[in-house]
């Protein structure tokens, strides 16, 4: 048998027609197949990978860290160095209120540990999130996933949740007393990049203060630069109770966590004790793997200051991820596009359908460039590269998307 046909035997699959290309290699924007063939990465992993496919000083962390120790024990038992220093890391970009680090496997546990903690320091019991919203998978996470195409199958689900209208002004009254959180992406991803009415969501967190609520940001997916700020709340002046992370905290491996302030989480360690426990969450190679590519991050390609991997000696040619973000919209010209909505490195190409995005999406893969749907806009196609893609990246994915366009359109 073939690997492709192995891999659909023994290998769970989460729908009938999966990608299925067998890549042997990546770096920085790239990847090749068994065959050798090119492939531009547009998901960059669904934004695990924002420094990039096998950055050298990653992979050095994490042969360091695997020769010393990998697994010792239950998680918040041992002092484990890795996790010590990128929870020290990771406070220092941010906040002082976020001043406490609870890691986790990934982002969904994160969802579910934050819901829990809510709950338990409010003593309350209603949740409230979005429509179309996505938070994770798990059980908890599902419950509030903003669509009820994605939910129904798996009834009943946890009680007491509420969904509102996201960028709702009339929605916030649904906000009182006897809500524990709200949680909510700062930008809605899977909604096709949705970005939120700075006044809307200033009047949400004034809200959520006045009710005693706690408001849960997930940036598991818009955080680590991926929207031109370390933090996509940074841009709107507001700060969470709760913030989650994911996907590219670990650098490229399983990695993630809620954060909140110490005096909100030390509730997670009485009545009962071990409020809140996991056996591998916050590895020590995932977290060794994450502190290193962290630090590329903020040192090498900080945010507004970020530049291309290897701009060479032509300084003039680097440019930051908002000027990056910029140089697509120019370049994203057709009139089967409808809009292209964007923040930063995060990017949705509308169509006027989801057949035709579901045509272009697998011709590009075809063509070279790995690109998919979002989940709650299925005729928006996906443009997420690794934050350190280069001006020339970026002039020859935006000529090979635009020919894939013009191919289906032509029924060539």
């Amino acid at each position: 048998m073939t690997n492709r046909q192995l891999f659909l035997q023994h290998v769970a699959q989460t729908s009938q027609s999966p990608i299925g290309l067998e890549i042997v290699n990546a770096a920085g924007c790239r990847m090749w197949d068994k065959d050798g063939k090119e492939y531009f990465d547009l998901i960059s992993g669904f934004s695990v990978m924002n420094i990039g496919h096998s950055n050298p000083t990653v992979i050095e962390a994490i042969t360091q860290q695997v020769s010393q120790y990998m697994h010792l024990m239950v998680y918040g038992e041992i002092i484990e160095s890795p996790q010590v220093a990128y929870a020290k890391t990771l406070t220092e970009y941010l906040p002082a209120s976020l001043d406490c680090v609870y890691f986790t496997n990934s982002g969904s546990e994160a969802t579910e540990g934050a819901m829990k903690l809510a709950k338990r320091f409010t003593n309350r019991s209603q949740i409230i999130a979005f429509k179309n919203s996505y938070h994770g998978s798990t059980q908890g996470a599902l419950s509030i996933m903003g669509d009820e195409n994605w939910r129904n199958a798996y009834r009943p689900l946890l009680p007491d949740i509420l969904h509102l209208h996201y960028n709702n002004f009339d929605s916030l009254d649904a906000i009182t007393e006897r809500t524990a959180c709200i949680v909510m992406e700062t930008v809605q991803a899977e909604a096709g990049v949705i970005c939120p009415d700075p006044a809307w969501i200033r009047a949400l967190r004034e809200k959520c203060t006045t009710t005693g609520t706690l408001l849960v940001l997930d940036e598991i997916q818009t955080g680590f630069g991926r929207t031109g700020s370390l933090w996509a709340f940074e841009q709107y002046g507001i700060v969470p109770d709760i913030l989650l992370i994911g996907k590219a905290l670990g650098g490229g491996l399983p990695l993630g966590a809620f954060i909140s302030s110490n005096a909100i989480m030390q509730t997670l360690t009485f009545k009962p004790v071990l409020g809140h426990i996991s056996t591998f969450a916050g590895h020590p190679v995932s977290c060794a793997a994450g502190l290193a590519a962290f630090e590329v991050l903020v040192k090498s390609f900080f945010l507004e200051e970020i530049t291309e991997s290897n701009p060479g000696e032509n300084e003039t040619s680097a440019l930051t991820i908002n000027q990056k973000s910029e140089l697509i919209l120019k370049r994203l010209q057709h009139p089967a596009i409808k809009a292209v909505r964007s923040s930063g490195l995060l990017m949705a190409v509308e169509f006027k359908d989801e057949i035709l995005c579901q045509k272009i999406s697998h011709a590009c893969v075809q063509n070279g460039l790995v690109t998919d749907w979002f989940l709650f806009a299925p005729n928006c196609l996906r443009v997420a590269p690794p934050l350190v893609i280069s001006r020339e990246e970026i002039e020859a994915v935006c000529r090979l998307l635009i020919a894939t366009i013009e191919q289906v359109i032509n029924g060539r």
